[in-house]
């Protein structure tokens, strides 16, 4: 009897250090360095390509739901804009970051329509529109872009 007790403590304690650890395995993108972008695609269970461009490299992640999720990682080795589109909105809150609050705040004080979010601060853009299984949208961290880098370029 004694070892079963053992064996659920044991498991107790390992499911409690796994949660403890769990949002630092799914700490996300803006921001963070490329290695973020791998603990994203397994997070959001989603296969991942990749692409090189002159100055920045792009991480496709193509969820489960049907949604493409975009990370664009720059030469310093950070990813710098984050872009998505498909018929669900994917987990913003990982995929933003430690930018989540600022974007919940803006977004709160924002007047928009329910179809259109325009956030534009100094150090974090956000555009995202859509309808009921059409969603798109990007964030992006001005000052990080890469010189050469268009807004076109991220979609």
């Amino acid at each position: 009897m004694s070892s079963l007790i053992r064996l659920k403590n044991l498991v107790l304690s390992s499911s409690i250090a796994f949660a403890a650890l769990l949002p630092c395995v799914a700490s996300a993108t803006l921001g963070e360095p490329e290695s973020s972008v791998q603990a994203d695609s397994r997070q959001l269970q989603g296969s991942i390509k990749e692409a090189d461009h002159d100055s920045y490299r792009v991480h496709e992640i193509q969820l489960p739901s049907g949604t493409l999720v975009r990370e664009f990682v720059g030469l310093d080795g950070r990813v710098f804009a984050v872009a998505w589109k498909g018929p669900f909105i994917p987990n913003l809150r990982q995929m933003l970051g430690s930018y989540f609050d600022a974007y919940v705040a803006a977004a709160k004080a924002t007047h928009a329509d329910h179809r259109h979010l325009q956030i534009q601060q100094s150090d974090l853009v956000v555009q995202a529109g859509g309808h009921m299984r059409s969603f798109s949208g990007r964030a992006y961290l001005p000052q990080a872009i890469p010189a050469g880098v268009s807004l076109g370029d991220l979609h």
